[in-house]
């Protein structure tokens, strides 16, 4: 490329919903379903992205609306970034040059704390401190006055600090502004958590994987802190999980109150003539206590309904989904031996639960096979750095 930035529509920007592995398909169909994504978009982004399949995310086109829409709605992605621009850069005095022509100033005032996330790989640009260093060199280039640089801390809580994120791959370097802020994992609601505890983004991810339908009941007899009941109830009221926190963008120079108010009140939940009954139990008291904190301040403490109890007190009417996570490897002691409770859990399925669709989170295919259910299709993904799988089938 001739020119740095990559080149748009007038007021379109080149934008990329990072997830969790195994959810960029899921997010791919939020974007779809908010009008955010088309195939000719898609196919868009991916000559700009210089990949033919996506990993780690999904890259989508669209102006600030769009930009505030998708955080604000969307459910399973990390974050979503703006490419700031894509070049090719084999010294270090060609990065600077080059990086120096992109638009800071759209994103950035000038002092502004920035922190630089940098991965280089198969590059001869390939040491991360020195990019790092060359690319804060640019940003005062461009902005006439040195940026306070900070480390990058993942999750951290928003603020002022505005994380640029560099990515070298085969001498081609791509730049990116956040626009989220903190994590879209943190939906704003869970302060109290269990032990094991599943990201918000996971539990949403398990949910639109199953096909749960909101208007149909569903159980997680090992709810921890509530985090599938909670993102299912929020999932039938149509509330979006951005609606109670902040975003990076906020901080933007062209930052846009009005439209940002515009997109956040059609945004509005909007509540479901028919609530879906939502059971979550677990039989650890604590848990339990710390989901229904979770669940007021998501602002569903009705939809849900919390119980202590063991598992094999569940008992099930009309046709529904059970969907959750229950212990396993990693999750507990090596003292304990689960695979009577994946037994036990597959009997108990059946007897209550027939003719219901389940979907179980796990890292162990031994202790799948004990629950004996049929399944109909899986998919990888990761919890908490752990491999895992999702499997998703009938209870029969």
């Amino acid at each position: 490329m001739s020119d740095p930035a990559i080149a748009l529509a007038s007021g379109q920007l080149q934008l990329f919903a990072v997830t969790s592995p195994g959810l960029e398909s899921i997010a791919a169909g939020e974007l779809r379903q908010l009008g955010c994504l088309t195939e000719s978009k898609t196919e868009g982004a991916a000559v700009s992205a210089g990949r033919d399949e996506f990993d780690g995310g999904v890259p989508f086109a669209g102006d600030l609306h769009t930009l505030y829409r998708a955080n604000l709605h969307l459910r399973t992605a990390s974050r979503v970034l703006v490419r700031l621009g894509e070049f090719r850069a084999v010294a270090f005095y060609e990065l600077r040059k080059k990086a120096a022509r992109l638009p800071w100033e759209r994103y950035l005032v000038p002092g502004q704390p920035v922190s630089l996330r940098v991965t280089c790989r198969k590059s001869r640009l390939y040491h991360s401190d020195a990019v790092a260093q060359r690319v804060s060199g640019a940003i005062s280039d461009r902005l006439g006055q040195q940026s306070q640089m900070q480390p990058y801390v993942e999750d951290a809580a928003g603020g002022e600090l505005q994380l640029v994120v560099v990515r070298i791959m085969h001498d081609l370097c791509t730049i990116s502004v956040d626009s989220s802020g903190a994590g879209l994992h943190r939906h704003g609601y869970r302060l109290a958590v269990a032990k094991a505890p599943l990201r918000e983004t996971l539990a949403a991810g398990m949910l639109l994987a199953a096909g749960w339908d909101p208007t149909r009941p569903l159980l997680d007899p090992f709810c921890g802190s509530g985090t599938i009941a909670i993102e299912a109830a929020l999932l039938a009221s149509s509330t979006p999980p951005g609606l109670q926190r902040k975003f990076a963008f906020m901080n933007w120079p062209g930052y846009a109150e009005e439209d940002w108010q515009s997109v956040r009140q059609v945004g509005a939940p909007n509540p479901q003539p028919n609530q879906p009954y939502i059971q979550a139990s677990d039989r650890d008291a604590g848990a339990i206590k710390m989901a229904q904190e979770n669940a007021a301040r998501a602002g569903v403490g009705d939809w849900i309904d919390f119980k202590q109890q063991a598992f094999s007190a569940i008992q099930a009417t009309g046709q529904g989904w059970v969907i959750t996570n229950p212990p396993y490897g990693v999750r507990i002691s090596d003292s304990h031996d689960i695979r009577n409770l994946y037994a036990r859990l597959g009997d108990v399925l059946r007897q209550q639960c027939s003719g219901w669709n389940y979907a179980i989170l796990s890292n162990d295919d031994r202790l799948l096979a004990q629950a004996r259910l049929p399944e109909m299709r899986r998919l990888a993904l990761v919890n908490g750095g752990l491999p895992v799988k999702l499997v998703i089938g009938p209870i029969a």
